[in-house]
C-alpha cells in the first residue's frame, strides 16, 4: 500500500580550513563524533513508474537517535535508505544533512555515511583484509595493519582477515560489510536488513555497533523483522 507513512515513538572537531590528520585531503568533515550532525527529511516521495511507493515523509534526526523504518515487502524501506544515501533521488521533497555548519545534499554527503545493505558488493577474489584496505584507499584513508585488524576484531572476524571472501559464509560476508561501513568512522549509519544471514553472535555485533553509534551519531535501520524494532527511538511505518 502506498500513501503517507506513520511516524511514532515505540518506546575536538577539525576547525574550518584545517585538514583532518586521519583523512588527508578532506577539510572540515564530520568524522569526529563531537561535531553535531542532523538529518532533515521534508515532504519526501518516491515512485516506481506510475506507482507511488510513499509520499509526504517528513522527520528530523539528531546525533544519538536511531530511526527504524518498517513495513511490508514493497513498501519502500530500502528505497527510503537509498534516498538517504544519495543513491536515488526523491520524486518530491528534500533531504539535508547538517554537520559542522554545512548543509549537504545526500549526493554530497557520502563521506558522512556508512552503508550496509544486501546489495553491497565486495570482492570475492580478495581477502577480507584486502577488501578493507582497497576501500580505505578509495576513500583516501591511511589505515595501518593494526587499525584494519582492530576493525576485523570489532565485527567478529579476528583471525579471518587473510581468507578470501569466496570462502566466507554469508554471515561472515555480512560482518565484513559492517567493517566496510565503519572504515571512516561515519556520523551516520544506514543499515538495510541489518541482521540478514547473521547468527546469534553476529546479531550481538549489530547490537553493539548500534549502541556505540547512538552515543552521538545517527542510525537508520530498515527492517521487516519485528525483533529489530527494539533498536529504534523512532519508528517510521511505510505502507500504512
Amino acid at each position: 500500500m502506498s500513501g503517507q507513512p506513520a511516524l511514532c515513538n515505540p518506546t575536538s572537531r577539525t576547525p574550518p580550513g584545517r585538514v583532518c590528520e586521519h583523512h588527508p585531503g578532506f577539510q572540515f568533515l564530520c568524522y569526529n563524533r563531537q561535531v553535531e550532525t542532523r538529518l532533515t527529511v521534508e515532504g519526501v516521495a518516491a515512485t516506481y513508474g506510475a506507482r507511488r511507493v510513499f509520499a509526504d515523509v517528513s522527520l528530523e534526526l539528531s546525533g544519538g537517535e536511531v530511526l527504524v523504518v518498517s513495513g511490508a515487502n514493497g513498501s519502500g524501506k530500502s528505497t527510503f535508505l537509498r534516498l538517504l544515501a544519495g543513491l536515488q533521488r526523491p520524486e518530491a521533497g528534500q533531504i539535508v544533512y547538517r554537520c559542522g555548519g554545512q548543509a549537504l545534499d545526500p549526493r554530497d554527503a557520502a563521506r558522512l555515511i556508512g552503508w550496509v545493505a544486501p546489495d553491497l558488493m565486495l570482492y570475492r577474489e580478495l581477502t577480507g583484509r584486502e577488501n578493507l584496505r582497497f576501500f580505505a584507499e578509495v576513500r583516501r584513508l591511511h589505515l595501518d595493519d593494526g587499525a584494519i585488524e582492530a576493525l576485523l576484531e570489532r565485527v567478529g572476524l579476528a583471525g579471518r582477515g587473510d581468507e578470501r571472501l569466496a570462502t566466507y559464509s554469508s554471515g561472515m560476508a555480512q560482518r565484513l560489510r559492517y567493517a566496510y561501513a565503519l572504515l571512516h568512522h561515519p556520523p551516520v549509519l544506514l543499515l538495510d536488513e541489518p541482521g540478514l544471514t547473521l547468527d546469534e553472535r553476529g546479531t550481538a555485533v549489530v547490537e553493539r555497533v548500534i549502541a556505540e553509534q547512538r552515543r552521538s551519531g545517527i542510525v537508520v535501520v530498515a527492517t521487516n523483522d519485528p525483533r529489530e524494532l527494539r533498536y529504534g527511538d523512532l519508528l517510521l511505518r511505510l505502507g500504512t
